[in-house]
């Protein structure tokens, strides 16, 4: 009876030793689940290695096939794979040697144009040399012209001239108009007297220090 009831107390022994065992196995395991979450986190390198893969089996099917261009829309991404020849005859659509033609009508056709340029410059050289002015024959000092312009005799086409030969002027009296850059200047007489001769010409171009009148004081 001692003995059996020795061998019942070890059999009890096992038994608990086995329930403890059991359940630190379920304790670990259920500590290793709760790892798991966080070893899920880390980047899967074989989903990448996987998408490598299948993109070089694309180029591969392109560059075998009479394919020039290919697109692949997966998961919100977009993946072009277009062949060199694609590219090349693309570039015919836009015809560059056109926008090249109208370039040599414009290599400068304008000096032709600007060379008669030059030709302004007789009206230049005619000014320049106003014809003479007829010497006056009286002794007194002439009254002479301060700017270069055009003589005018009368204040507009048509009108009565300022003075004529054998009226009387007194000083600071307009006698003429010289027009010098499109501008009418009145010329007044120099002295108070008798107009005696009038020595330029109306209408005609004169320069500076040429005789308009000689006024007999």
């Amino acid at each position: 009876m001692k003995a059996q009831a020795q061998l019942n107390e070890v059999m009890v022994e096992k038994s608990s030793n086995s329930v403890l065992v059991g359940d630190s196995e379920s304790k670990a395991a259920s500590s290793e689940g709760k790892d798991e979450p966080t070893e899920s986190k880390i980047p899967d390198v074989s989903s990448i290695s996987a998408f490598m893969t299948q993109v070089s089996e694309l180029v591969k099917l392109v560059d075998s096939r009479d394919i020039t261009e290919l697109q692949l829309k997966q998961s919100g991404c977009e993946l072009i794979i277009r062949k060199k020849e694609a590219l090349q005859q693309s570039e015919p659509a836009a015809p560059v040697l056109p926008m090249q033609s109208p370039y040599p009508h414009a290599m400068f056709p304008a000096p032709p144009v600007a060379a008669p340029g030059p030709a302004p410059a007789r009206p230049s050289s005619a000014p320049a040399l106003p014809p003479p002015a007829k010497a006056s024959s009286s002794s007194h000092p002439p009254l002479k012209c301060p700017m270069a312009g055009t003589f005018y005799r009368s204040p507009a086409p048509g009108e009565p001239p300022f003075v004529k030969v054998g009226d009387k002027v007194q000083k600071g009296q307009v006698v003429c108009i010289i027009e010098a850059m499109k501008l009418m200047n009145e010329i007044e007489a120099d002295q108070s007297g008798t107009i005696t001769e009038i020595v330029a010409e109306d209408g005609k171009p004169v320069s500076v220090d040429t005789p308009l009148f000689v006024i007999a004081p």
